[in-house]
């Protein structure tokens, strides 16, 4: 089970954003500048991806399918872009062991930009998870992109439940990928080409889930031999920050905050102490707000909601 975005060859329940952008892109008023935002997972990198093949293919052996929004999987520019080495495609992501995408790497990319396009043809900047632009890489992407050359674009993805700075957003075209609940786990079925909740406790989802994330919780499961068909979502909390998954895996780092915030709002339709969980669930966010901002240790965090609700 791979959903890594460049190897998606299909792309699911997204349809009517691409053939958005196609038209743009046909009618020659494609912005040079372009924001995905949407919720992490909500499929924004793959779209980006296919977009750039319909573009790169036109002219070549294995052309995009449109109707079917499919990637051939023998096309050139496809084979070069998983490969790393199309040479007129650029892609930018936060490097392993980093907190932010750094001033270095947008160096490097303005280097990139001032070369010639191969065969004169477009050439695309992909900037992912574009959050994590700390304020020395941001002021520098900002200069490059203002006047960029002739046949130069920037596309840009954002999890929209992480702050960009309007000085950035505001030089944009925005694409704003929403999804609702049915539409996140139709797209989830048919990446796995089968039905998740045979695979997951449906009191595991919450409906703020996007289709990434319900992949990725399965895969976690599958990998550590885990049955979240019969595991409880108190449990698999306890699981979690007792053996200390976060630590191992940036994914559950990250995702296991939406497991507590499903865990606060089933509380606060059970509980009778509704102002005592509220308060604590305030807090907990501020605390994970400023661990989020400051790199701070998460351990504590959890460890205080673990011995406040989940002990006894």
């Amino acid at each position: 089970m791979n959903n890594t975005p460049q190897l998606q060859h299909k792309l699911y329940g997204l349809s009517k954003y691409f053939s958005e952008l196609v038209q743009i892109f046909e009618a020659n008023k494609l912005s040079n500048k372009i924001l995905f935002t949407g919720p992490k997972g909500s499929g924004k990198s793959t779209l980006i991806y296919h977009f750039i093949n319909y573009i790169f293919s036109k002219d070549e052996d294995n052309k995009y399918k449109f109707q079917e929004n499919t990637i051939c999987l023998d096309n050139k520019s496809f084979k070069l872009i998983k490969n790393q080495s199309h040479p007129n495609f650029y892609l930018i992501d936060i490097m392993n062991e980093k907190k932010n995408i750094e001033i270095s790497q947008i160096r490097e990319m303005f280097n990139y930009t001032n070369k010639s396009s191969f065969n004169n043809k477009e050439k695309f900047v992909f900037i992912d998870n574009v959050e994590n632009l700390n304020i020395n890489s941001l002021n520098a992407l900002l200069k490059i992109i203002e006047e960029p050359n002739e046949g130069l674009y920037f596309l840009l993805s954002h999890d929209s439940r992480k702050n960009l700075k309007d000085t950035l957003r505001s030089r944009c075209l925005n694409f704003k990928i929403n999804l609702k609940f049915n539409q996140s786990v139709d797209i989830a079925n048919s990446i796995i080409n089968g039905n998740i909740f045979d695979y997951i406790n449906y009191d595991l989802i919450s409906y703020y889930n996007t289709p990434g994330e319900i992949i990725n919780v399965i895969k976690f499961s599958k990998d550590n031999n885990i049955d979240l068909k019969k595991i409880t979502l108190k449990s698999f909390l306890l699981l979690l920050i007792n053996d200390s998954y976060y630590k191992k895996n940036s994914f559950i780092k990250t995702y296991i905050y939406s497991f507590i915030q499903l865990y606060f709002l089933n509380l606060q339709s059970e509980s009778n102490s509704k102002n005592n969980v509220n308060l604590f669930y305030n807090k907990f966010n501020i605390m994970a707000h400023n661990c989020n901002k400051f790199n701070l240790n998460y351990e504590n965090l959890f460890m205080e909601f673990k011995t406040k609700f989940l002990n006894g």
